[in-house]
């Protein structure tokens, strides 16, 4: 017989030099190579206030509107599980609305009111107060409303005299969401000749006039009024741009943010990121209402895993790019963390 008459021997299996599944094999190992770590001091959480006991917000399950006693206790509940900020958000009764915004400056105003009461409670706890219009207008809008306009030069003076006034009670990072052009400067410009040199600027500084708001509104009746402009796509982005949010980065850069934020957080993902390479700031994300009540509205139908998709989705925008999540599920997340619920 000859060499090529021989029976061909099947060839061994191919050898494999190169297993990603290696890294994958145990708990232990996946936690080794985990590329991007979740910690509660990531998280922020939001806190709405009134002036009335706790009321449950319908579109927001697990969510409150609560007195500033109860806001309090829920800072510290969150503070013991090592979120070490939160972002106040007041419901203003309809009385003290007017066109201007005026109780958004008084002293003892419910943000003011609320500041004080966390800083005497919890001295470390990081305090953000957001700087818009909005929630004291009749109008529902983020800036002074003149017929179907929304007066933006007008605007700057009150919101930069709401800045001061929070952080006169004590507010660490004053956060501008209005979106108006030039209320960065304006706002520093005023903190500084007040004396507030140490008090930062968060800015809502790619915040776009997305659909996922609609119940933070209603949890502030804070929504635009009939027979004012029904929308805010005169100042808040074109959910289409991307490029427009890097040129509102390079101006609240120059005009003395100290930190940068994407709203709303998984539907901009890619936003995040183009932002997270174009500055040195930290950038903060916001997981914003619609975003949770989702979650919270399949899980309420057993269509999926609130805890676990609350941490990918918390965790997907921190890989994105973002130093810092505002999250209505930051305690949640937190206890999830501590139980070491992520390492799987």
């Amino acid at each position: 017989m000859t060499t090529t008459d021989r029976p061909r021997t099947p060839d061994p299996v191919p050898r494999t030099l190169q297993r990603p599944r290696r890294n994958r094999a145990t708990p232990a190992r996946r936690a080794l190579v985990r590329e991007t770590v979740l910690t509660p001091a990531d998280l922020v959480l939001p806190l709405f206030v009134h002036d009335h006991p706790a009321e449950p917000i319908a579109s927001m399950p697990g969510c409150f509107r609560q007195p500033i006693d109860g806001v309090v206790a829920t800072a510290r509940e969150a503070w013991a599980l090592g979120i070490p900020a939160v972002a106040i958000f007041p419901k203003v009764p309809e009385p003290l609305k007017d066109p201007r915004g005026s109780a958004a400056t008084d002293p003892e105003g419910l943000v003011p009111r609320t500041v004080r009461a966390l800083k005497a409670a919890l001295p470390g706890l990081v305090v953000i107060t957001d700087v818009a219009l909005d929630p004291y207008s009749s109008d529902g809008h983020d800036g002074v409303v003149e017929g179907s306009r929304i007066l933006n030069d007008e605007t700057l003076p009150l919101l930069a005299a709401m800045a001061v006034a929070q952080a006169q009670a004590g507010a660490d990072l004053v956060a501008p969401s209005d979106m108006m052009d030039g209320r960065v400067a304006a706002i520093r410009t005023a903190l500084d000749a007040a004396g507030f040199i140490e008090v930062g600027i968060l800015s809502y500084c790619v915040k776009y006039a997305s659909a996922f708001y609609g119940p933070f509104r209603d949890a502030l009746d804070s929504a635009p009024r009939p027979g004012r402009p029904t929308d805010k796509l005169t100042y808040q982005m074109d959910p289409a741009n991307v490029r427009e949010g890097l040129r509102e980065v390079a101006l609240d850069e120059a005009e003395g943010a100290d930190v940068l934020m994407v709203k709303p957080g998984l539907p901009y993902l890619d936003v995040i990121r183009q932002v997270r390479e174009a500055t040195a700031l930290p950038v903060a994300a916001y997981h914003v209402s619609g975003e949770y009540a989702m979650l919270k509205a399949a899980a309420d139908r057993g269509w999926l895993d609130y805890d676990k998709c609350l941490l990918e989705s918390l965790v997907c925008l921190k890989r994105a790019g973002a130093d810092m999540i505002f999250t209505y599920g930051a305690i949640d997340a937190a206890r999830l963390l501590k139980a070491h619920v992520a390492l799987r």
